[in-house]
């Protein structure tokens, strides 16, 4: 059936990882979905605070709220200090069953965490969507921020001992 499909498109069909190791790789960049919508490749703890309806699946608890208006970001803040990295969209080729795969930048440094897919890139199994398809990362600061500063588990980043962290996450030496 493969090479009659060949055959047929007079193409090869898309690569299948059949439960093999991946090494796939992406720019982070927005996309425009159709017309009048823009997508663009960040989204930070504002645009959070900005969806919250106090019902599921848009219910941010108060805490988080709270962190949010006392600005409250800690080493996790963007540069100008006003807000948190949340997520961010790359061209990274995925497909079902990268959820949890790290995001390294150029410095082999983890900088997110893949989650989810867009709709725009559900064909990706069968032929990846270039000017569309996007993988959905959660960045890594995110993580950082919620397990430290939300969750109050700022001892086992210590523990971890993260390469860069800030210095109230460094184990002493």
């Amino acid at each position: 059936m493969v090479q009659g499909t060949s055959e047929m498109h007079g193409s090869k069909p898309y690569p299948d990882a059949n439960r093999t190791l991946r090494f796939t790789y992406g720019d982070v960049k927005g996309y425009v979905p159709h017309d009048a919508a823009i997508y663009q490749p960040f989204t930070t703890l504002s645009g959070v605070i900005e969806k919250d309806t106090g019902r599921e699946p848009f219910d941010v608890p108060a805490k988080l709220k709270q962190l949010y208006r006392a600005r409250d970001f800690g080493p996790y803040a963007t540069p100008d200090g006003q807000n948190v990295p949340v997520d961010f969209l790359s061209t990274t080729d995925i497909i079902g069953g990268n959820s949890g795969s790290p995001v390294m930048n150029g410095r082999g440094e983890q900088v997110g965490i893949i989650f989810d897919g867009n709709y725009e890139g559900l064909g990706n199994d069968f032929f990846y969507n270039e000017a569309k398809g996007r993988a959905i990362a959660v960045d890594i600061r995110y993580v950082l921020f919620i397990a430290d500063k939300f969750g109050g588990a700022g001892y086992i980043l210590k523990e971890l001992d993260i390469k860069n962290a800030p210095a109230a996450l460094r184990r002493a030496a």
